[in-house]
């Protein structure tokens, strides 16, 4: 088994796949010690063509394959897409339409965030290899086991594709899960503008000192880890964000008196750096603190309400094969505790047929929740 790794083999292998309704893809990357990526393989399959694209092989353009990703005539099917999509977005391609099977999974009745092989197992009866799972991607020449490996996953993929498809089509739960992939090729979803690091983090207080700080320490740990190329951990954690937040210090050796602070940061070029960064900022924090509503200060939901809606949901879930988590989450359930027109995705679309309106019966106690043997069944309660 060969990878592709000149343009004119490339360019060959993506003519054939862009006749085909879908493509299979999945990548292998390594990025434990880095913030970008580093891309190592890309495999792509058809029901008729598969192949392993060595895109760290010298000279070759992937702008063929990118175009294979941009076609709106080609579904692109991956499995857990969330890394893979982020990489191709870096790129220059989004890949639309997007199909993913993990998701497509929970909706079918293969529970919660299914991983691949037993998905695999359960639909195609293959037990796979995972023996070269963790191995070292970048290291070149490749192994024939971790190309056998590379390129299963995408053969198995597209012959998976078309059975999970027709099983959600059959069932009327196909424009569900389409719907859900709009939402992973959101573009935002994917953005690494270190202006909006921020707003991936909760902060726990609202004066506009707090969120001054917490924006600008937010912003410059992604610039950092972007600039040199490592986890944003690495550089600060996100607790430290909210205690250097909450601190506001702007003598660089106060660092070293905070807790969730790495050893030394206050005497480094980085701890340099922020404290240069926390004075400009709260020389003025009305003008640098992002402009928040203040939550509301409900009462916290029932936690009988929310425990009779968890009920709900595993009833409702099981009943219909589809995994809870796909439907609502704990934080929606107190939400519709405390509010029936809680704006919450469980309130929408097929979540409100499938769930939501009956979460709104049993409040209102025009549904019961009874026992019959093992399971737990939705009744009606005459009035």
């Amino acid at each position: 088994m060969t990878p592709i790794t000149t343009n004119e083999a490339l360019a060959e292998f993506c003519a054939r796949l862009s006749a085909a309704p879908f493509v299979a893809v999945d990548t292998e990357f390594m990025r434990e010690t880095t913030y970008w990526p580093k891309l190592c393989l890309i495999q792509a399959a058809s029901t008729e063509h598969a192949g392993i694209i060595d895109p760290m092989a010298d000279g070759l353009d992937l702008e063929p394959f990118l175009d294979i990703l941009r076609d709106p005539n080609i579904v692109k099917v991956f499995h857990a897409c969330r890394q893979d999509v982020e990489i191709f977005v870096r790129l220059g391609a989004m890949p639309r339409p997007l199909f993913d099977t993990q998701v497509a999974a929970m909706a079918a009745g293969f529970g919660e965030q299914v991983a691949y092989d037993s998905l695999v197992r359960q639909t195609l009866k293959i037990d796979l290899d995972k023996g070269s799972r963790f191995t070292d991607w970048a290291r070149r020449p490749l192994s024939d086991s971790q190309l056998t490996y590379a390129l299963g996953d995408v053969t198995h993929l597209a012959a998976l594709y078309p059975k999970l498809r027709d099983r959600l089509h059959k069932e009327a739960r196909l424009d569900w899960v389409m719907s859900e992939m709009e939402g992973l090729t959101d573009p935002a979803l994917y953005d690494t503008d270190p202006e909006n690091a921020w707003k991936r983090l909760r902060p726990k207080k609202y004066s506009a000192k707090y969120l001054a700080a917490f924006k600008a320490v937010a912003v410059w740990r992604e610039r950092a880890a972007q600039e040199r190329d490592q986890p944003r951990g690495r550089i600060l954690k996100d607790e430290g964000v909210d205690e250097i937040a909450q601190q506001a210090p702007t003598d660089p050796e106060a660092f070293n008196r905070l807790r969730s602070v790495p050893k030394g940061f206050g005497g480094s070029r980085l701890g340099l750096e922020l404290s240069e960064e926390l004075k400009r900022v709260l020389a003025d924090p009305e003008a640098h603190a992002p402009k928040m509503d203040r939550p509301a200060h409900n009462q916290p939901a029932p936690p009988s309400v929310v425990e009779l809606l968890k009920v709900l949901l595993k009833a409702k879930s099981d009943n219909a094969g589809v995994a809870s988590k796909l439907i609502a989450t704990v934080s929606d359930l107190e939400k519709i505790a405390l509010s029936d027109a809680a704006d919450v995705e469980a309130m929408k679309g097929w979540r409100r047929q499938l769930f939501g309106e009956d979460a709104l019966k049993l409040k209102r106690g025009e549904i019961a929740l009874v026992l019959n043997g093992a399971r737990v069944e939705v009744v009606e309660i005459e009035g």
